[in-house]
């Protein structure tokens, strides 16, 4: 039992009537304490990992049409290329650009008003990593993705023509 005792000064002074201990159980205090540390502690939120919901086709798929379908390469030094349509006929000449807010985002925005004015439809794009290209440029495109709201987006293997695009234009 946690106690505080007190005992009363000693002085040179005339002997007054003898007061007696004073004396405070803390057992509560202590008790109250810990109930307390181990409710804050028990309802306390921890920080919760932040992931990306990312759905994936499954099985054969039928293939899309070109004339919404935008692809972005991603290459090496934090660049990326981009084209509308398919490598051998783009519909838009391919471009590099970087991540930036004036780079690749927008590019995407730039190239899902042209397919919505020239088809009606919503863009597909196609993201196809280089082998020289770093996980953090395929998470920077896919935060691009959410920002900029495109709801039909993979990630597929690079083709060799994509491969010979991004040499032609020292990126890969």
């Amino acid at each position: 039992m946690a106690e505080l005792n007190s005992t009363p000064e000693k002085s040179g002074r005339k002997p007054r009537a003898k007061k007696p201990n004073l004396r405070v159980d803390l057992t509560a205090m202590v008790d109250l304490a810990f109930l307390l540390i181990t409710f804050f502690i028990l309802t306390t939120t921890l920080s919760k990992p932040k992931a990306m919901d990312l759905t994936m086709p499954v099985g054969n798929s039928d293939g899309v049409p070109e004339s919404r379908t935008m692809t972005i390469c991603l290459g090496k030094n934090n660049q990326a290329m981009y084209y509308l349509g398919t490598a051998e006929k783009p519909l838009l000449a391919a471009k590099i650009t970087d991540y930036s807010s004036t780079g690749l985002r927008k590019a995407i925005l730039a190239t899902r008003k042209y397919v919505h004015q020239t088809t009606g439809k919503n863009m597909i794009v196609v993201i196809k990593p280089a082998e020289t290209s770093i996980y953090e440029n395929l998470v920077n495109t896919l935060d691009e993705m959410n920002i900029t709201d495109v709801q039909q987006f993979a990630i597929a293997d690079i083709a060799p023509k994509d491969i010979t695009l991004l040499k032609d234009r020292q990126a890969y």
